[in-house]
């Protein structure tokens, strides 16, 4: 399933890239959604990966995972996994990098900051300015990169802030909010991460079966 979705982004990408864009076209407007979803769909892959719950072979486990957030603008395996794990570990407190009892933007600028380094924004630089040598910069704006932005927020806001919102875990095992069940809701959002209470309570679920532990 995760190479699927690579898969799928690659090809998705490559015809994003090389087409006219049309904003008179739906069609304009289904592909760059999907582009999102699956700039997510890498993102949530690459999470599964750090529970080793992509590949028994924990190399190529491991490797899927670097792959895949790679390809979502650069970011390092090396520095999110050590991080996801605090994040389990001390979910909704102080010692938590994914957590920040304030408001949506401010919360969503202290989880960037966790997370983008320099080496990442020169990188991502390089490489839109390559793209735009053999495609149309529109179309590199709008399909990779601005597609890859919205793709963050759609991650921070289905997997982070309405999962641990106003969680402070008096009556909370996980501290963690969860949907109420609605399967094509729930993928759509975030791959089912909807259901958050489920991935805290068993985080070696890989996405595709939080829903039949709801």
């Amino acid at each position: 399933i995760g190479l699927i979705i690579i898969i799928s982004w690659l090809t998705l990408i490559i015809y994003n890239l090389d087409k006219q864009v049309d904003y008179r076209s739906f069609m304009t407007y289904i592909t760059f959604f999907g582009q999102i979803h699956l700039f997510t769909g890498l993102f949530i892959t690459a999470h599964d990966s750090m529970h080793n719950s992509l590949s028994k072979n924990r190399f190529l486990n491991d490797l899927i995972g670097k792959i895949c957030l790679t390809f979502f603008v650069f970011n390092s395996y090396k520095l999110l996994k050590p991080k996801h794990f605090e994040h389990h570990r001390y979910v909704a407190t102080k010692d938590d990098p994914d957590y920040y009892d304030g408001n949506f933007f401010i919360w969503y600028f202290n989880f960037l900051k966790q997370y983008v380094s320099l080496k990442q924004i020169i990188l991502a630089a390089i490489l839109f300015n390559t793209l735009c040598l053999f495609f149309n910069r529109e179309n590199v704006f709008i399909y990779w990169a601005l597609a890859s932005i919205l793709s963050t927020f759609q991650l921070f806001y289905f997997g982070t802030f309405i999962p641990h919102k106003g969680i402070h875990g008096e009556d909370n095992f996980h501290k963690s909010n969860t949907l109420k069940k609605n399967n094509l809701y729930a993928f759509f959002t975030c791959y089912f991460f909807g259901y958050h209470y489920e991935h805290h309570d068993s985080p070696k679920t890989p996405w595709w079966g939080l829903h039949k532990l709801k």
